[in-house]
């Protein structure tokens, strides 16, 4: 398959918006675990960490796609 321009433009603004996203939301979950007064369970954070690290990973694959994509490989 074969990528065109405009394909290549839609991925890296959806990848950015994922690693932006996420990232804030990565500094929030943060912010909450320092607050005293949110008690969530530990398993609550694992699973919050897991989702963020596998949708920044996915954010920066489709940026790079989208990238190759604009530089015409």
């Amino acid at each position: 398959m074969k990528l065109e321009k405009k394909d290549g433009a839609l991925l890296v603004a959806i990848g950015v918006w994922n690693v932006v996203i996420w990232g804030n939301f990565a500094k929030n979950l943060a912010r909450t675990a320092q607050d005293p007064d949110q008690h969530r369970p530990a398993p609550y954070y694992v699973a919050h960490a897991v989702l963020i690290v596998v949708d920044v990973l996915l954010g920066g694959l489709l940026a790079r796609l989208g990238v190759r994509a604009l530089r015409g490989r």
